[in-house]
């Protein structure tokens, strides 16, 4: 396993690669981050975008979207992945909002978690970008990359690399760190065809070094 000190020093090498990463979800209000955010599930940020515009324009806050009609909810986001499981939980969220929380969100991990469609994840993304709150968001990006600079096993749960993360770095770069792993995963170390013949993280890495036959 790669140690402590040797992570960090690829990690410092990832951040120079992309000094302004930062989330690429398009939003105003941490709802509407909250709401691109359930949408961008198996889905790309790209494609969230794209939908995104219209459907804050007619439900831009949580009252609005609450009240909203599910199958208007669709039509505007029919182009993502699974999206009537999303306008479902959408509404249900926004309508938890009002009922629960006076349509202010809730800046607590777990409470936010009861919302429909928020997982850990989700969680620590809108925390994070929204209120500055530290946390590490493992989506598939942060969760290769580890995998791949074996820090954790390769059948290390979601939860299990987050707390190795966790360890490894200082609260402070929690969530500034969440997106340098992924801008690193999704333009460098991309699921199929990673660049490891010009990565200036080799050296660290056993799989790009196992892909390459350089040991």
């Amino acid at each position: 396993m790669l140690s402590k000190k040797k992570y960090l020093e690829a990690l410092g090498i990832i951040m120079q690669m992309y000094p302004e990463a930062r989330g690429e979800l398009n939003w105003e209000t941490p709802f509407q981050l909250l709401i691109a955010t359930i949408l961008s599930a198996q889905a790309t940020d790209i494609g969230v975008n794209k939908a995104t515009p219209g459907l804050f324009a007619a439900y831009p806050d949580a009252e609005r979207l609450a009240l909203a009609d599910i199958g208007a909810i669709e039509e505007k986001i029919k182009t993502i992945g699974l999206y009537h499981t999303k306008a479902k939980n959408i509404k249900a969220a926004a309508q938890m909002l009002v009922s629960d929380f006076d349509s202010i969100l809730p800046r607590d991990k777990a409470t936010l978690q009861k919302l429909p469609g928020v997982g850990r994840k989700t969680a620590n993304v809108v925390l994070g970008d929204a209120f500055g709150v530290p946390g590490i968001a493992v989506d598939t990006h942060v969760d290769r990359v580890s995998k791949r600079l074996n820090i954790v096993p390769q059948k290390a749960s979601v939860l299990d690399v987050e707390k190795t993360l966790m360890r490894y770095i200082p609260e402070e770069k929690w969530v500034s760190t969440h997106h340098h792993l992924i801008f690193f995963g999704r333009y460098h170390c991309t699921a199929k065809n990673p660049k490891c013949e010009a990565c200036p993280v080799l050296s660290y890495c056993k799989f790009g070094q196992e892909r390459l036959g350089v040991y």
